[in-house]
């Protein structure tokens, strides 16, 4: 019978099929293997003896959160407490360009902005929304609910975004656990013990552990470059094939920027990234 796995804790695994959702343990095969069934694989499982048979090939899977098979990641970005960070929300962009998975941007707490801040807020949102990402503020309900159908989406960002919070404003039912945000750290708690899947408006929504950090050190140098997709473009005027457009002096990136058709703040960490490892 196919199902997909909704829910992992220990070497357990909780199946959804089209008919009910039962709880299994993978073959042995799998171990011996050294292959780990993630949240997400789509599975064969024998439903009498409770077993995980076979999985599916994946079309792309991630380390944390562990998940397989995601058609999009709902990134949930907070502007205040824990404050903007434009570095964070690029590296999650940048990976998920480099799998090959949708991100959709989440402003929350714009109400904790004074005018000024969220006058610039505004102008990062409009550019985001001008490379053709979709982006979204946590209180226009109506629109969120409308990108779950026939999706697996994800919910990732920074502890005390907002996460859990969204999720229980789109489904009471859930109650999933929040947080107080830490005001020495000005970052949230984690709540989020275990990646599960949700049913959710004719989709399946994942809510994972909260996570601050992470490195794009797997990513190839010359992928790493086309995952900011402006760059990518403005790139390929560049006078030299190969430019990194960081220490070249005739760039067309660079000009870019100096121009302002550039975000500054993006060029600033494609730089940081290009440069990490090294």
């Amino acid at each position: 019978m196919d199902g997909r796995i909704i829910k992992s804790l220990s070497d357990l695994y909780t199946v959804k099929t089209s008919k009910e959702i039962i709880d299994c343990k993978a073959r042995g095969v799998f171990r011996n293997k050294k292959i780990t069934p993630l949240v997400g694989d789509l599975v064969i499982i024998d439903e009498n003896k409770k077993i995980i048979t076979d999985l599916k090939s994946r079309k792309n899977s991630l380390v944390r959160p562990p998940l397989a098979n995601i058609d999009q990641i709902f990134i949930v970005t907070s502007v205040k407490k824990p404050d903007f960070s434009s570095n964070l929300l690029d590296k999650m962009i940048a990976m998920l360009e480099y799998n090959n998975i949708r991100p959709i941007i989440c402003f929350t707490k714009m109400d904790l902005l004074s005018k000024i801040e969220k006058k610039e807020i505004k102008k990062i949102i409009k550019y985001y929304k001008s490379l053709g990402y979709t982006v979204i503020i946590n209180n226009e309900l109506r629109k969120i609910r409308k990108i779950f159908k026939n999706k697996l989406t994800v919910f990732a960002g920074q502890s005390g975004a907002g996460k859990s919070t969204l999720l229980n404003r789109l489904d009471k039912s859930l109650s999933l656990k929040t947080g107080e945000i830490s005001n020495a750290l000005n970052r949230g708690k984690h709540t989020t013990r275990h990646v599960e899947l949700f049913s959710l408006y004719n989709g399946l929504v994942a809510d994972t552990p909260g996570f601050s950090s992470f490195d794009l050190k797997d990513i190839p140098k010359d992928e790493l470059k086309k995952t900011f997709i402006e760059i990518n473009k403005y790139g390929e005027k560049c006078e030299y094939k190969n430019c990194s457009h960081i220490n070249e002096r005739e760039c067309y990136v660079k000009e870019m920027v100096k121009n302002n058709k550039i975000l500054k703040s993006r060029y600033d960490n494609y730089k940081r990234f290009m440069n990490e490892g090294e």
